[in-house]
């Protein structure tokens, strides 16, 4: 699997450690609470009860989650040695629920390195499952409390920042420290190391806009898939639906680091992947009936990119990790896997 190249912290990732609740409900459901059969969304005052509604259901399930942690975990997984190849930083609540995603991250083996607060709980998304869609509600309590100069700027933690080569970042954390997210861009910048950002979901494209340009110049890889990628395209007035031209018009946008042209991957669930230099890569067939949970797919696929990137493969072997990750994740419950990788 590995190729000896790989030393331990050389991929970081930053973002929302969330203890993923997910549970299989019906359409009534998603109406009462308003929610799309297919989207991810931050809790509202109208959310609160939908936390205590679905931890009732009957087959509920809790796994560590959180977008940046799943695709740094996968990483991890698809490297298997060494150990700690992925750092994570993010922010937890001193309770069961942050216990929990510290064992978690201890038993994926990815150095994970919590800012811990007492003023906010530990971080929690309501997984909605209906059929083969999953309708995701943050509520990101502690998550939300990141704190820059009380973490990042730390030296003994900055210092694993500065190991790493190959940084990632969901697009999500710009809804809680976008100076994390342009101190760590800009050292990857600066010092020619690869920097990769998520869209994650649409309303970051239509809602947090200025910070997603802010950090925009520093981004090396960008990942999405076809919904947001629509969006981005949308807000940023591109006037096209085409996805391939929308890869190619993100791909020309401002860059401060020369040396790298920005690689743009666009996956369309069961459809082909398409990226910079635009190209389009078929997906692994899978039987619709052996499709579990596709909650934690987009994830998966990263994590198995980041596994081939952080070992200095082409952009072809990430792309076909990324899939052969996608694959298994979504023949499970959750942002799970089997004890080891198949992938050859």
């Amino acid at each position: 699997m590995t190729t000896g190249r790989t030393t331990s912290n050389a991929l970081f990732g930053m973002g929302n450690p969330l203890l993923d609740i997910s549970a299989v409900v019906d359409k009534d459901f998603l109406d009462k609470y308003g929610l799309k059969p297919n989207d991810q969304i931050l809790a509202e005052e109208k959310h609160k009860a939908l936390f205590d509604e679905i931890v009732k259901k009957s087959k509920v399930e809790y796994h560590a989650g959180g977008s940046t942690q799943n695709s740094v975990k996968i990483a991890q997984w698809m490297i298997q040695e060494p150990h700690k190849v992925a750092t994570f930083f993010g922010c937890i609540g001193t309770d069961h629920f942050g216990e929990i995603l510290k064992q978690k991250a201890a038993e994926a083996h990815v150095d994970a390195h919590y800012y811990e607060q007492s003023q906010e709980p530990t971080g929690t998304c309501a997984a909605c499952i209906t059929g083969d869609n999953r309708s995701l509600v943050a509520n990101l309590a502690a998550a939300n409390c990141y704190n820059k100069e009380k973490h990042l700027d730390v030296d003994r933690n900055w210092s694993l920042v500065e190991k790493a080569r190959v940084y990632y970042i969901a697009g999500f954390f710009l809804t809680v420290s976008p100076e994390s997210i342009l101190k760590v861009a800009k050292h990857a910048s600066d010092n020619n190391k690869i920097f990769g950002l998520n869209l994650s979901a649409p309303f970051i494209s239509q809602f947090f806009k200025e910070p997603l340009m802010k950090v925009m110049p520093y981004v090396d890889i960008i990942f999405g898939n076809e919904t947001e990628a629509a969006t981005f395209a949308k807000e940023q007035g591109f006037e096209t639906e085409d996805i391939a031209e929308i890869a190619r018009r993100v791909q020309c946008l401002p860059k401060v680091n020369k040396n790298r042209q920005r690689i743009v991957v666009f996956t369309q669930g069961r459809e082909d992947t398409v990226a910079t230099v635009v190209k389009m890569f078929p997906v692994l067939d899978i039987d619709q009936n052996d499709i579990v949970d596709t909650n934690g797919a987009g994830d998966a696929f990263v994590g198995g990119f980041l596994s081939e990137l952080v070992q200095e493969k082409p952009l072809e072997e990430c792309i076909r990790a990324g899939h052969y990750a996608a694959n298994v994740i979504i023949r499970r419950v959750g942002c799970t896997f089997p004890e080891k990788p198949d992938f050859h």
